[in-house]
């Protein structure tokens, strides 16, 4: 289906095609038209699919072709991290271009003058505000925030934002807003307390499930059973042979991140790093030196694994096996974006094994484990142990880790332009 069959307004298809965008993703196409009719809505769709256009494109149209208040905050998109409001503030940017559309991000790890923006937005009317729960509580807190005139709610990311311990923080916003809005709720997953969450805001809304929860059929992936102490050499290995590629390497601490980092480093690699230590202005720097090839590896924490878009990255290397399913679904899904391919490696120590064996039951198949380069050493087999179970790999047919054992010897973008004159194009 291309853009211009939803009938949007000229502005925004100019801005549309500015970007390059023709036709809608199947996430885009199923939603848009919900969501243009004020339905309320839950969407269950996997990173990668399209669904920040998905609320952005609609939430526009309804602001360009419906009265509003400008002196007040129309819409809010609440998100889990800061890096999230960024990357959505940016996309909202280009799509709105040719628009009167006034937005701003809110989000914590600013200085005194940001916040002091922010209060400015929140007090005067924005059309759109991206915000972290966190941050818009500190504002509400304060009793300047022009709430009565908001029409549009989006939670995004909203399975993340309550695994952490956002449920409380949301319910408080929720409380601030007019009960007569529309409100969209999307996530990757829907456990039950989601379900239960969706059941309190949402009114009689239209459910969408784009896709269960795995990684798409294009990525390749595979593993390598190694010593906690051959990870490094292996990294080093791999990204010998894959220098003019994008990689993101996952560490699940941000200590492995900041050690992984120096190392290769000193091995004169084209790496950088991103975790909470780092002030915000420098994470973002490190996120456009990457997305502009500046750079072709970033080490990262979680932080990158769920809802930040840069395209084209060939290759995610797992080098701490995630705590769970899910986080693996998501970093993996950080390649093989839209129409390319990607590769996934994931480095499994003998601790981390019975971890793996539990996300191999979750996609429902055995990952490929790849030969160990001889020079890295004898590598240890794939027998996991579960919780309360005795040994054996739990699956049949995983294989060994090169089949040898032995110890070896050694991301703010912000665009808020007030127009306090303005006037809708289509009342």
């Amino acid at each position: 289906m291309y853009f211009h069959e939803f009938d949007f307004d000229d502005d925004l298809l100019d801005g549309i095609d500015a970007m390059g965008y023709t036709t809608a993703t199947p996430v885009q196409e199923q939603v848009i038209p919900i969501i243009l009719s004020g339905r309320d809505l839950i969407a269950s769709a996997q990173t990668g699919t399209g669904k920040t256009a998905a609320f952005l494109l609609p939430t526009i149209q309804n602001l360009l072709t419906h009265t509003h208040d400008a002196h007040q905050i129309n819409s809010m998109i609440i998100v889990p991290t800061r890096e999230l409001a960024v990357q959505i503030a940016q996309a909202l940017e280009g799509m709105s271009y040719f628009t009167n559309i006034s937005s701003i991000a809110v989000y914590g790890g600013g200085d005194g003058a940001s916040f002091a923006a922010e209060k400015k937005a929140l007090s005067s009317g924005a059309d759109i505000v991206i915000c972290t729960p966190g941050r818009m509580i500190a504002h509400l807190n304060m009793g300047y925030v022009k709430l009565e005139g908001l029409k549009y709610l989006v939670l995004d990311e909203a399975d993340r934002m309550l695994d952490m311990g956002f449920h409380d923080d949301i319910e408080k916003i929720i409380s601030f807003l007019p009960k007569d809005r529309q409100t969209l709720l999307f996530s990757a997953t829907m456990p039950d307390k989601m379900r239960k969450l969706a059941l309190k805001i949402l009114n009689n809304p239209e459910q969408v499930n784009i896709a269960i929860s795995k990684p798409p059929e294009k990525i390749k992936q595979e593993a390598f059973v190694v010593h906690e102490d051959q990870k490094v050499p292996l990294a080093k290995y791999i990204l010998t042979s894959r220098q003019k590629e994008s990689v993101i390497i996952f560490c699940s601490r941000k200590q492995n991140v900041k050690q992984l980092t120096h190392v290769l480093k000193r091995a004169r690699f084209s790496v950088d790093e991103i975790h909470s230590d780092l002030e915000q202005a420098e994470r973002e720097q490190t996120l456009l030196n990457f997305k502009n090839k500046k750079l072709n590896c970033l080490v990262a924490t979680d932080i990158l694994s769920r809802g930040i878009d840069i395209e084209d990255i060939d290759l995610v290397i797992n080098y701490d096996v995630p705590n769970d399913g899910e986080d693996y679904i998501h970093r993996i899904g950080r390649t093989a974006r839209a129409a390319t391919d990607g590769t996934a490696y994931t480095f499994i120590s003998p601790k981390e094994q019975g971890r793996f064996a539990r996300i191999e039951q979750l996609l429902g198949h055995a990952v490929t484990k790849a030969p160990v380069p001889e020079e890295l050493g004898p590598a240890p087999e794939y027998q996991p142990k579960f919780r309360g179970g005795g040994g054996g790999n739990g699956h049949g047919g995983h294989g060994g880790g090169g089949g040898r054992k032995g110890k070896p010897k050694n991301g703010s973008s912000r665009n808020y332009r007030p127009n306090p004159n303005k006037q809708n194009k289509r009342p």
